[in-house]
């Protein structure tokens, strides 16, 4: 079968929202050998995938994901695609904790890097937290901690038999397009940043006819998440907007005072100074924006307001205290 659909796409034909799922559970059978996987890859490197394509996609990897359960029916996650290429510390992870230190139920989803020096996954992992593999104890970190952390592989198998693939071929692939898409326990309400416009509007015309509550951000000079380096799209259900940094109630920033480092431990190192309210000032304004925009979308408030409530989460320690709950949780 994936002889003749390489055959398909390679003729520059596109797949049917049937078609597309019924490719991706077939790859994350892991029947295919790892030449195919990467051809089938690379074709989504060379053009973007239609909504039918991604919404097949997507529907395939939630029905194969591990199914999880929250008591809180509510939960966010607050994600972005990678593969900007700006090797900025981990923003949107740092907001995450500003969100749950605010009272937040966030139910983060994320991996580690393969197009970026340190994802999710490795940041967390280098600073002492153990990922949990079951319901139980996903819940209990979130009771625990108003956080929780599904490392993607434990729970998707699609994700688990391409990871050589990906690792291989160290840039960014479709399943970099899908991870904001499929967190297995399918969040209300989502941030997601992406790094291209064509994304954003991809992302919003597949999340448009779902329950799901979301803003699609994107910094008009590339970066995936509000930068606060220059203006920024917000794509939601009702519109598109481009906001300028003072809309967020911050001063612009230089992009060197987002570089994260070269390493997963310079990374890691910034991320604990800046959860510890010893960041540079734009440091911390970047992630106050990001919490900011999540929890006013979260708690239906003014975006204002919600800048008040994440610099109070930051400042006051509720963000760290929430990572030290979560790291007990083990």
């Amino acid at each position: 079968m994936m002889k003749t659909l390489l055959q398909y796409l390679f003729t520059g034909k596109s797949l049917s929202q049937e078609q597309a799922f019924i490719a991706l559970k077939d790859i994350a059978s892991g029947n295919q050998n790892e030449a195919q996987v990467a051809a089938f890859l690379s074709v989504y490197n060379m053009r973007i995938p239609t909504v039918d394509e991604v919404t097949g996609f997507r529907k395939a990897m939630l029905e194969l994901a591990t199914p999880i359960k929250f008591k809180h029916k509510n939960t966010l996650d607050i994600v972005g695609t990678g593969g900007d290429g700006k090797d900025t510390f981990n923003i949107s992870t740092l907001a995450a904790f500003v969100c749950a230190g605010a009272g937040v139920m966030v139910t983060k989803s994320g991996n580690y890097g393969f197009s970026s020096v340190s994802g999710a996954s490795n940041v967390l992992e280098y600073n002492g937290i153990k990922f949990a593999t079951t319901e139980q104890q996903l819940n209990e970190q979130l009771e625990a901690s108003n956080i929780t952390f599904l490392h993607a592989p434990l729970f998707h198998p699609a994700i688990k038999n391409v990871a050589n693939v990906r690792k291989q071929l160290q840039v960014k692939t479709i399943f970099n397009l899908l991870g904001p898409l499929v967190n297995p326990c399918n969040p209300k309400t989502k941030v997601i940043g992406v790094h291209s416009e064509f994304v954003g509007k991809l992302y919003k015309e597949v999340l448009k006819s779902t329950s799901e509550n979301f803003a699609i951000v994107h910094s008009l000079d590339g970066y995936d998440e509000v930068s606060l380096t220059g203006d920024t799209r917000v794509f939601t259900k009702k519109n598109i907007q481009i906001h300028e940094p003072s809309s967020f109630s911050f001063k612009p920033v230089k992009p060197e005072e987002l570089y994260g480092g070269k390493t997963v431990a310079s990374n890691a190192k910034l991320f604990m100074n800046i959860l510890k309210g010893k960041g540079t000032p734009s440091q911390n304004n970047v992630v106050i924006a990001n919490a900011a925009l999540a929890i006013s979308l979260y708690e239906q408030n003014s975006y204002h307001a919600a800048v008040r409530i994440a610099q109070q989460s930051l400042y006051s320690g509720k963000a760290m205290e929430s990572f030290k709950a979560l790291k007990q949780i083990q």
